[in-house]
């Protein structure tokens, strides 16, 4: 995940075949059902959905506070674009900079950006790929047979649950990781925000919403978006930076000139 020597260059790409490794081995394995047999017993699943106070926490919560984070960036973006350059130093000294993020103009785009098109990407997935939730198929009570993913694009099921959506609003917050600000804080929040995904999507395996493999595939993608779009982003940071460490050795031409 290092960005240093324009390691994102392949990063983003190994992290797009992951996905679809992931995507095409556990769509033909038994381990999502096996999985999901652990989280349904004689005849229930482990929790009901839409239990209280489970649903506020695990998910009415994180969505809320997504989107007033997202607003907040919004915020602080127009505030950065709206101060002169030669106010700078006044807003850092100001009262109100302790509630604005120290990043830059181009990182809060960044961060801004990840957060919307990771949920949206994988929601427009679900869309089209029409895989049904564990808790629709005969095999957990319900009354649909249990097809892998092209069996079910192409019978067009009134489904919607792959990969999974309400998990990728957790992952989306991977683009933190990326910013070339927060650096050495790179592995934690990588850390951090696995936990909090896998959480969310947890908790929608409980009631049979989603398979594992809808969590690990949205995961994967979530990662390799926000890898992508921090190489679109911060390519040239990374070559100014490696300009001032790395200084062009004189050739022999120039030595002579000298």
């Amino acid at each position: 995940m290092n960005t240093n020597n324009h390691v994102t260059d392949w990063t983003w790409l190994k992290l797009l075949c992951s996905t679809i490794i992931a995507t095409v081995a556990l769509e033909h394995s038994q381990i999502d059902l096996l999985i999901s047999k652990l989280f349904y017993l004689n005849g229930q699943w482990l929790l009901e959905k839409g239990a209280q106070p489970y649903a506020l926490i695990f998910y009415d919560a994180p969505k809320a506070l997504l989107i007033l984070f997202a607003i907040y960036l919004m915020t602080v973006l127009a505030i950065k674009y709206r101060t002169p350059l030669n106010a700078d130093f006044s807003l850092n000294h100001s009262k109100r900079s302790r509630y604005i993020l120290p990043l830059s103009v181009r990182e809060i785009s960044y961060l801004l950006i990840v957060i919307i098109i990771v949920p949206t990407t994988i929601a427009t997935l679900k869309s089209v790929t029409h895989v049904s939730c564990p808790n629709h198929l005969m095999l957990f009570g319900g009354d649909m047979p249990y097809l892998d993913l092209w069996q079910s694009i192409v019978a067009k099921t009134p489904a919607k649950c792959f990969p999974a959506a309400h998990a990728s609003a957790g992952f989306s917050l991977y683009g933190l990781a990326f910013l070339p600000t927060w650096r050495k804080y790179r592995y934690k929040i990588f850390e951090a925000v696995t936990a909090l995904g896998w959480t969310m999507g947890l908790y929608k395996m409980l009631f049979g919403d989603h398979f594992f493999n809808h969590t690990l595939v949205s995961m994967l993608l979530s990662l390799t978006i926000a890898c992508a779009l921090a190489h679109i982003f911060f390519k040239r940071f990374d070559e100014n930076k490696n300009s001032q460490f790395h200084p062009t050795k004189p050739t022999l031409a120039d030595t002579q000139k000298r």
